[in-house]
């Protein structure tokens, strides 16, 4: 085998080794802005460069699925001003991705609930979705008015009015026909975890999809999070040995 072969094989293994779901939780914007004397807002704004930055570096090393939560059903609790400023964010960020997703062979999919989103907000996430549907190369998933609770009470909810229904026998419930009524189906639970901003909690994210999702968190603020820590992390996720609770 020649060098360059056995280069292409190593690399080929520890590819293999890469997360095929990432999930994130994208904190610390807010922070970031304080800290320079700036408003959230500007904060939010600067943190949308290291959402390209991920999204890129998980097309380019062929990983799957990318998970961000982006607003929480708790979120609506902020100042009117922040969330207004967070819709119009979202707005812009989506048509102004667009080109890319389309180029680079990326899926939008939204997760939680996007009818408590503005109007204008569902139309243009209606339009990305259907445009960007038959691409293949990475499934970019982001969590809108979600809330891991909220997910699972919706779905409990529908498997009742199955059973109500007779369409179901309560013995018929099974992990996964819980899972089939997820926001989440269809979707592999994430491999790997990031936090970002320090916070030692997952604040209601994928409460039921985490069971043995690998975390790492981390106290570098959204918007300085760069290329090269994400590398770093999924090199360290690469070392990690994970049993399922198996020996």
């Amino acid at each position: 085998m020649s060098s360059n072969d056995a280069s292409q094989q190593r690399r080929a293994e520890t590819d293999a080794r890469l997360p095929v779901h990432v999930a994130i939780i994208m904190d610390g914007n807010g922070r970031w802005a304080q800290k320079r004397l700036l408003s959230r807002i500007l904060g939010h704004e600067k943190g949308a460069e290291a959402v390209r930055m991920v999204v890129r570096t998980c097309r380019e090393l062929g990983i799957a699925y990318l998970t961000l939560y982006a607003f929480s059903t708790e979120n609506w609790q902020r100042s009117k001003a922040e969330v207004d400023g967070l819709m119009r964010l979202l707005r812009r960020f989506l048509k102004t991705e667009m080109p890319e997703m389309l180029q680079n062979n990326i899926r939008l999919h939204v997760i939680g609930r996007t009818e408590k989103l503005p109007l204008d907000v569902q139309q243009v996430l209606s339009q990305t979705i259907a445009a960007t549907q038959a691409n293949t190369a990475l499934q970019l998933n982001l969590a809108l008015s979600y809330g891991g609770r909220d997910e699972i009470t919706r779905a409990a909810r529908a498997l009742a009015a199955e059973v109500q229904a007779g369409i179901i026998a309560p013995e018929d419930i099974s992990e996964e026909r819980v899972a089939s009524r997820l926001d989440t189906r269809g979707i592999p639970d994430p491999d790997l975890l990031i936090r970002t901003g320090g916070d030692m909690r997952i604040s209601n994210f994928l409460l039921w999809q985490l069971a043995y999702t690998e975390f790492f968190v981390t106290s570098t603020l959204w918007p300085d999070f760069d290329r090269e820590q994400f590398l770093k992390i999924l090199d360290d996720f690469r070392t990690r040995e994970r049993r399922f609770g198996r020996v």
